[in-house]
């Protein structure tokens, strides 16, 4: 097996400019928010990878001011759409309008840019919109760039969308395919605060505290953070690892624990084993590490995989969600292999 590569000197120190600089972005959200540590490294983790993020929680959670500050912070365009079930493809895209030029007296179309042209798009209750309206996402989402009237044009470098959507209100909303699902890198839960946190939200909303957040990165600085995620080594084990928690997740190919047997009725593509080594490898960076390690690829499986693997009608007859099914077969796999410990490198 050929050896991993080193990082250099340039490499090292800027492992360290990333972890300080997220150190200070931490410092400035929390500023605003409380708690939320989880949801912040995993959304974080997306921004590093280029890839887009689903957040899921009860109303009132400050999942919209999490998206709106860290925008804040990073220097970058923030775009807000409030996704309704008479929203439009032309409402977010931009659309063209007629208009007189006034050195010729001819009428001309001139093509007005949508909300989508901006670096951070929050698409708040994305599943309350209609399907041909979330389908206007898509080529947003994949491509970075939107085809209007046959003509394409590029999106904003960086681009990132953030879509948010209630799990208990299903009246009047529209799921989003599992084709769209499987373009957000990452699905995180925002749950309730714990009770020492909720208190002081109650004192700070109460209270004439104020805070207001410094800028932290700017988008030529988030650029060049990406590019560093792309250089961070991982070794064949790590890789091993994530692709046979992947693969394990479908029922075709008879790896599913006997307990999950009837449980899964679709697992997760090759787009996840992908997903999960980006994530990883950010994961590490955040960490001031400068290589994944298995350690990384379990703390992202359960963002990574929840929104891929759909569930059969008994699997949600009896309660067990998609978490449980990713846990029940991590324990599986590596009881198989007796329970060997996560590879953690010492900090």
């Amino acid at each position: 097996m050929a050896e991993e590569p080193q990082p250099d000197g340039a490499e090292i120190q800027a492992v360290d400019d990333l972890h300080r600089q997220y150190q200070a972005l931490c410092q400035q959200l929390h500023g605003v928010l409380v708690g939320l540590d989880d949801v912040i490294e995993q959304m974080f983790v997306a921004v590093l990878c280029r890839g887009h993020c689903m957040l899921e929680g009860m109303p009132g959670l400050a999942k919209t001011l999490l998206v709106s500050t860290l925008s804040s912070l990073l220097q970058l365009q923030f775009r807000r759409v409030q996704f309704t079930p008479d929203l439009m493809p032309a409402d977010i895209t931009g659309t063209d309008v007629l208009e007189e030029d006034r050195t010729t007296g001819k009428r001309v179309f001139r093509f007005v840019k949508g909300p989508l042209f901006g670096n951070i798009i929050l698409a708040d209750e994305i599943n309350r919109t209609p399907p041909k309206t979330q389908s206007a996402l898509l080529e947003a989402m994949q491509e970075r760039q939107l085809t209007i009237g046959g003509t394409t044009y590029p999106l904003p470098d960086p681009f990132f969308v953030l879509a948010t959507q209630n799990p208990i209100e299903q009246e009047g909303t529209y799921p989003l395919p599992e084709a769209q699902l499987d373009r957000f890198l990452l699905k995180l839960k925002v749950s309730y605060p714990t009770a020492e946190h909720e208190i002081e939200i109650c004192k700070r909303a109460t209270t004439e505290y104020a805070f207001t957040p410094q800028p932290v990165l700017s988008g030529d600085d988030l650029l060049r953070l990406q590019r560093l995620v792309r250089k961070v080594p991982v070794a064949d084990p790590v890789y091993q690892y994530a692709v046979q928690l992947v693969r394990a997740t479908r029922p075709e190919a008879g790896r599913l624990p006997a307990a999950l047997a009837d449980h899964v009725q679709w697992g997760a593509g090759p787009r996840a084993s992908i997903c999960l080594i980006l994530a990883a490898k950010a994961r590490a960076l955040l960490h001031k590490r400068y290589h994944a390690t298995t350690a990384d690829v379990h703390a992202m499986m359960l963002p990574v995989l929840r929104h891929r693997i759909i569930p059969t009608f008994n699997a949600e007859a009896a309660g067990t969600t998609t978490d449980d099914i990713i846990r029940e077969i991590d324990e599986h796999l590596r009881g198989k292999a007796s329970k060997p410990p996560l590879v953690r490198s010492a900090r």
